[in-house]
């Protein structure tokens, strides 16, 4: 049997007013982070919208586990974002990033809009299994930039797709089979532009009883110039 050891942090960070981040572990096997945008109050809302419409859907355990069914709550989230926004000019054009994962029989799956990101640590090599939706990442794809430049385009915040912002809404899902060992992370951008991949790596494989806190506490000390959250998912296979 995988036995699961879950740690998750927020914070604010050191330059914005309000977190407009948001996260949840829906018990027994959901994991959902959101990274709000549009403004102050609004993104708040829009990131807080899409955490309850998981909870409203898979806190029952009996609801099926799947790609689709993750598929049809992130875009059923979309219209209610779209809905409330046309409702109340003070939050028009909110909308939010999601990166939820679910591990049920042995099976990992995942969904994924924006540049919140979900990673696997296994065998000591750290993977990201999600591909962000930005402009500078449609720029490394074309070979236009180099990471090193992409790190420091000035507009490397720009999103390409998110939660809330159009009616048709494409959302990348997956799966895999979880091993013993495997560990998870789901966190939005303010973590990934503060701190790198090696010290996410490292971090996840040291000794910290609580990895998530660890991670948001290195995007601090480097600047926190945006809010930070991260969910870690600890897989280990006892007797």
């Amino acid at each position: 049997m995988i036995f699961l050891k879950v740690s998750r942090a927020t914070d604010r960070g050191r330059v914005r007013e309000i977190n407009e981040d948001a996260c949840a572990f829906i018990p027994p096997d959901t994991y959902v982070v959101a990274d709000g945008m549009g403004g102050y109050a609004a993104g708040e809302v829009a990131s807080a919208m899409l955490i309850d419409s998981f909870r409203e859907s898979f806190s029952d355990a009996g609801r099926e586990r799947s790609e689709e069914s993750l598929r049809h709550v992130v875009q059923a989230a979309n219209r209610r974002i779209l809905r409330e926004a046309a409702a109340n000019a003070a939050q028009n054009g909110m909308g939010t990033t999601v990166v939820a994962l679910q591990c049920a029989d042995g099976t990992a799956y995942w969904a994924h809009v924006g540049d919140s990101r979900l990673y696997l640590l296994r065998a000591g090599e750290l993977k990201c299994l999600t591909h962000d939706h930005s402009f500078v990442q449609d720029l490394l794809d074309q070979g236009s930039i180099t990471k090193e430049e992409a790190e420091r385009h000035p507009k490397k915040n720009l999103l390409t797709r998110a939660v809330g912002v159009e009616e048709n809404l494409t959302v990348d899902t997956g799966r895999f089979i979880i091993e013993a060992g495997d560990v998870f992370l789901l966190c939005s951008d303010g973590l990934t532009n503060m701190v790198k991949e090696a010290a996410i790596c490292e971090t996840l494989q040291g000794e910290s009883a609580d990895k998530a806190r660890r991670l948001v506490e290195l995007a601090l000390s480097a600047g926190g110039f945006d809010n930070i959250t991260a969910i870690v998912v600890e897989c280990d296979e006892r007797a």
